[in-house]
C-alpha cells in the first residue's frame, strides 16, 4: 500500500513540485514549494483526523495535499487539471490502486477556485488546507510588497491557524494581520472567492466555516 512517505520521497514528484515553484517565481506568484506542500498535506490530514475519518482516508488527503500544485510546472492556468493528470501517471506507476488513485486525482483536479468544488472528504479537506495557508514566509521578496497586493496581504499576516471544533461543528481560520502593512479589506479583495470555496467545502464536511481577523469575527 502506497504511503505518504513513499510519495514525499519520490524524486520525480519532488522535482515537479520544485519546478512548479520555480515557474511561479518567474511569473510573480508567492511560494508554492515544499513548505506550502507540506503545510497543506498536514492541515488536510488534521482536518479529517479531527472529524474521525479513518487512517487511510487521512493518508490519501495528506498525499493529495503534498502533490496538489505540481501542475504549476506546466502552467499556472489549469494547473489543477494538469497536476491531476501528472498525479494519475505518477501514482499509477508507483502502484496505487484505481479507487484510491481516483480519490486523490479528483481532489487535486478540484482544488482551484476557478474550476473546482468539494467532491469528497479528501477534496474538501484539501481545499480548506490550501486556501488557509496565508503567511508572511510565502512572500519571495520584500521589494514587491508595495506594488503587488498578493504579496502585501501575505506579508501582513503575522499569524494564522486553522482549527476544527467538533462540538460547535465549526472550522475556524484565525488571522492576525498587521494593518500598517495591509488593510483587512485588501485580504477580502483577493481572497473572497477562496473564502467562499472554503465555506462550501466546510458545508460538505458538515461544518460551518468561520473567519476571525485581529480578534474580530467576520464570518
Amino acid at each position: 500500500m502506497l504511503t505518504f512517505e513513499d510519495v514525499k520521497n519520490n524524486p520525480a514528484i519532488r522535482t515537479y513540485i520544485e519546478k512548479g515553484n520555480a515557474v511561479l517565481g518567474e511569473v510573480g506568484y508567492t511560494e508554492h514549494g515544499f513548505a506550502h506542500a507540506g503545510i497543506t498535506a498536514e492541515m488536510a490530514a488534521n482536518i479529517l483526523t479531527a472529524l474521525g475519518y479513518g487512517p487511510r482516508t487521512v493518508e490519501l488527503a495528506r498525499i493529495a495535499g503534498f502533490m496538489h500544485d505540481m501542475g504549476n510546472s506546466v502552467n499556472r492556468n489549469d494547473h489543477a487539471q494538469s497536476g491531476a493528470l501528472m498525479a494519475f501517471t505518477l501514482l499509477g506507476q508507483m502502484g496505487m490502486e484505481p479507487g484510491e488513485l481516483s480519490d486523490v486525482v479528483g481532489a487535486i483536479g478540484h482544488h482551484d477556485e476557478g474550476t473546482g468544488q468539494a467532491i469528497s472528504p479528501i477534496s474538501a479537506a484539501l481545499i480548506l488546507a490550501d486556501k488557509s495557508d496565508v503567511r508572511r514566509s510565502r512572500v519571495r521578496s520584500r521589494t514587491t510588497i508595495g506594488i503587488d497586493i498578493h504579496d502585501r496581504v501575505n506579508y501582513a499576516v503575522m499569524d494564522s491557524h486553522l482549527t476544527v471544533d467538533t462540538k460547535k461543528s465549526e472550522i475556524l481560520l484565525t488571522l492576525t494581520i498587521d494593518t500598517a502593512i495591509s488593510a483587512v479589506m485588501d485580504y477580502f479583495e483577493i481572497f473572497l472567492s477562496r473564502m467562499m470555496m472554503c465555506r462550501k467545502a466546510a458545508d460538505y464536511l458538515g461544518l460551518h466555516f468561520g473567519l476571525i481577523v485581529n480578534q474580530n469575527r467576520l464570518l
